[in-house]
Parts: structure tokens; C-alpha cells; sequence
């Protein structure tokens, strides 16, 4: 489903709308994003109905608008069934499907839905055979959608270590090497029960390097990683284990599928979305307005705080001294940056992208000429119902003039408190798809 996007802001020489310039940039990332047509253009034929079937499996924020997508696709006379995994409130607006099921459950932490949805769909996989077609539509969120403990483990097992590992500011790498060793169906292993039939897996990337064994855990790819290597996080992270996950993954039971596995070959992955093409997209939107626009990187990962003081010193070197960048000019930059909460805390309201940008106002102390966005492409930045929020040179200004502390909302995790009373939240709702972080200064 497209999504509305702002009508580009007019830019006259010497005038610019930055609050309009950069809900525009944003808008347009998310919709490069969007299954759509570019779905449509990867679906291989249907396999002879005498034959084979097409069974359609999934799991992510994208999920709902990428079984939608693919319902409109394929052909209406070829046999099609499946069940695909989104979040609450992630199924597009007017989508009703009918050869597909759609499914509803919580992320970040899993749920007793999630749970019993991945139980129906690794039984779906059953009785497959060499000339069956199996679409695994997979994004990020799958993760925590598609939970399905591994042996020994309950579902309370599972939400105790997500939880820690989400407060822990383990990468998201890191995390989801943890997650996949501890899953009945991640880490290869949705595929493995696949076999013998032909897997053909559609990707929207969260993550950086678009690495597909680390978007929502790699359910259909095999894994390089192992289990020493999930009980080394953990211990770095000081994240800990029920006892039964910790059995699982020294005696090496809850290894997962590894390159070479037999039932694997022959998989294929596609990548229909990724963060930087997002990126690119925004900046060629910045560039069609007159701005030159510079990508730095759409790997970007580190504290959301600190990232933010890293990009505040970039934005004062080019408004300032004209270094590395002249202006007026967009910087963007993608990843995804973490959020070490102290588990003795009770955390506040905010998320990466808000956290990021009271980082980067508290670094830039007023600026003056440096405009900034930052939000999560899926429309929802933490637990808040905000994706993010815009910082102006004047937000510090006006927080203090409202009696506001921004270094103490800072200090605990409570961001979108700085912004919310400044009207500078961004809440443009679920956004069916996800290539994570989105970040862009405007340098005038």
C-alpha cells in the first residue's frame, strides 16, 4: 500500500522549509522501502499444480504489506496459501487477504501470540517436496515475531533474554546471534524443515551490512556463528541465562544449520530493500530541490548518544569552517545506533532516534543553521507511538524556557519527553516496511 508522501518543499534560492525538506527526505526513504511493485518483480513462476504448491511463509514489520503485495502478484488461477507474522497494528489499511493469512503479535518482546503463530507456520512446512515452492517473506522485527524457543526453553525463557539483551546496547549482530541459538525455527532452521522443497527468500534489510543470516535471525540461511560465540555475548553484556538455555548452549544442543548443510542448497535470497538504497533515494529527493546531499554510511551502529555528539561535531565543522562539506547542504546516515539502559532504572519514554537527537542538540548547544531528523522507518522509535522527532537550533532554547532538564531526560532514557512538549515528535503511524534507522542534518 503507498504510503502519502509530502509534496516536495519549494526552494527558492535563498528561502528553504526545513521542517518540510526533511519530513519530505524521510518520507521518501520510506517509500523506497515498500514492497509494492519491487516484490512483484522478483516472484518466480508458479510450479505445475499437478505437481507442486506454493506455500508462502513470513515474519517482520514488512510482513503484512509484503504478503499483500504478493497476493496481488501472483496469478489468480495458481494455488496459493501461507501464513505470514507482523507486529500489532501492521497490516495495511484496507488489506484483506484472502489467500493468506496474516497473524498479529508483539515485538520487541515476544508473545504467547507470536509463540503460537510460529508453532502453526513450522507446521505448515510438513509433507513438503522437491516440487513445491516455498516464498519465505522475511524483515526486520522477525526476530521477536517469530519466537519459537528451543527445546527446554518456555516462552518466559525467551521474553527474559530478549528483554535483557534489548537494555544491554549489544549490537544488533550481537543480539540476534543470541536470539537465533536459542530458537526452534531462526537460524536456518525454518528453512532446514523446508527441505526437500525449492525456498526463495524475499529480504528487507534492517540491518547494517544487509547481512541475511542477521535479519530476523536468519530463519532460512545458514549460520556461521555458534553457540561459544552466543554465551561470549552474553557474558559481555552481563545478560543472563535460564539455566536451560545456558545447558543448550555449552553442550553445543542448540547449534544451528551451518554452511554446506545439505538442506539448504539450492536456497535462493533476494533483497528488495535496503537502507542504503533508501538513503540514496532521500538524498537524490535533497538534490532534486537544489541541496547537495552526502550519504555518509548506512552501517552506522554505536550509542544512540554518542553517535549523535559524533554527527553535532560533523555538522559544526561544515557550518563553521566549511570542512568536509560546503553548505547549504543534507547529511544522511543510516544503521542502527543502541540504547544501554541500567536495568536498576526504570527507563523513560524515547528510543534510539529521539536519544540520538538530544545527543546531538546537547553537543550543538544552538547552532545556529543546523536543522536535524531522526526516526525509525518503520513509524515507531522505542515503545512511544513517535518514529522520531526534528531538532531546530532553537529546541534547547525552548525546552529550557519550559522548565525542562535536558541533560537529566537524557540521563534517563526519557527523550521523547524533550521533544514532545517542543510539538517536535514525528508520529506518522506504522509505515509497513522497516530498513531501520534514518538520520539527516540540515546544514543551511
Amino acid at each position: 500500500m503507498a504510503r502519502p508522501i509530502l509534496r516536495p518543499p519549494s526552494l527558492a534560492a535563498d528561502t528553504v522549509d526545513p521542517r518540510a525538506l526533511l519530513r519530505h527526505l524521510y518520507d521518501t526513504a520510506v517509500a523506497q522501502a515498500l514492497p509494492g511493485e519491487v516484490l512483484a518483480r522478483h516472484l518466480p513462476a508458479p510450479p505445475d499444480p499437478a505437481r507442486g504448491r506454493t506455500l508462502v511463509l513470513g515474519a517482520g514489520k514488512a510482513g503484512g504489506a509484503m504478503a499483500q503485495a504478493l497476493e496481488a502478484a501472483w496469478p489468480a488461477d495458481a494455488p496459493l496459501s501461507g501464513l505470514v507474522i507482523t507486529r500489532y497494528g501492521h497490516v495495511p489499511p484496507g488489506y484483506r487477504p484472502r489467500r493468506l493469512e496474516v497473524v498479529e503479535a508483539a515485538h520487541p518482546v515476544p508473545d504467547a501470540a507470536g509463540l503460537a503463530a510460529s508453532q502453526r507456520l513450522l507446521a505448515l512446512t510438513a509433507g513438503l517436496t522437491e516440487h513445491d515452492l516455498v516464498i519465505c517473506l522475511i524483515s526486520g522485527g522477525g526476530s521477536a515475531l517469530m519466537s519459537l524457543p528451543a527445546p527446554g526453553l518456555t516462552l518466559a525463557d525467551k521474553q527474559a533474554v530478549n528483554r535483557a539483551l534489548l537494555m544491554s546496547g549489544a549490537a544488533i549482530g550481537e543480539m540476534n546471534c543470541v536470539r537465533k541459538h536459542l530458537s526452534a525455527i531462526k537460524g536456518g532452521r525454518l528453512a532446514a524443515a523446508c527441505a526437500p522443497a525449492r525456498v526463495l527468500t524475499l529480504l528487507i534489510s534492517d540491518v547494517p551490512g544487509d547481512e541475511p543470516s542477521v535479519i530476523a535471525s536468519g530463519p532460512t540461511v545458514a549460520d556461521a556463528s555458534s553457540c561459544a560465540d552466543a554465551l561470549a555475548i552474553c557474558r559481555r553484556y552481563g545478560v543472563e541465562l535460564p539455566a536451560a538455555a545456558r545447558a543448550g548452549l555449552e553442550s553445543g544442543a542448540f547449534e544451528t544449520p551451518k554452511p554446506g548443510d545439505p538442506r539448504l542448497q539450492g536456497g535462493q535470497v533476494v533483497m528488495l530493500a535496503t537502507p542504503q538504497m533508501s538513503l540514496e533515494a532521500a538524498a537524490a529527493a535533497a538534490r532534486a530541490q537544489g541541496l547537495a546531499a552526502h550519504v555518509l554510511s548506512d552501517e552506522i551502529e554505536g550509542e544512540s548518544r554518542v553517535v549523535g555528539g559524533v554527527h553535532a561535531a560533523l555538522a559544526r565543522a561544515v557550518v563553521r569552517r566549511g570542512q568536509p562539506f560546503e553548505r547549504p547542504c543534507v547529511v544522511l546516515s543510516g544503521g542502527e545506533t543502541t540504547v544501554t539502559v541500567n536495568p536498576a532504572r526504570k527507563p523513560g519514554r524515547g528510543g534510539r532516534a529521539t536519544e540520538f537527537l538530544l545527543g546531538c542538540a546537547l553537543a550543538l548547544q544552538g547552532e545556529p543553521g543546523v536543522w536535524a531528523l531522526a526516526a525509525d522507518t518503520d513509524g515507531i522509535d522505542g515503545v512511544g507511538p513517535h518514529a522520531g522527532a526534528l531538532l531546530t537550533p532553537t529546541s534547547l532554547a525552548r525546552a529550557r524556557a519550559l522548565g525542562l532538564n535536558p541533560q537529566a531526560l537524557l540521563d534517563a532514557h526519557d527523550s521523547a519527553a524533550f521533544f514532545a512538549p517542543l510539538g517536535d515528535l514525528l508520529t506518522p503511524g506504522p509505515s509497513f516496511t522497516n530498513v531501520n534507522d534514518f538520520r539527516a542534518l540540515l546544514l543551511l
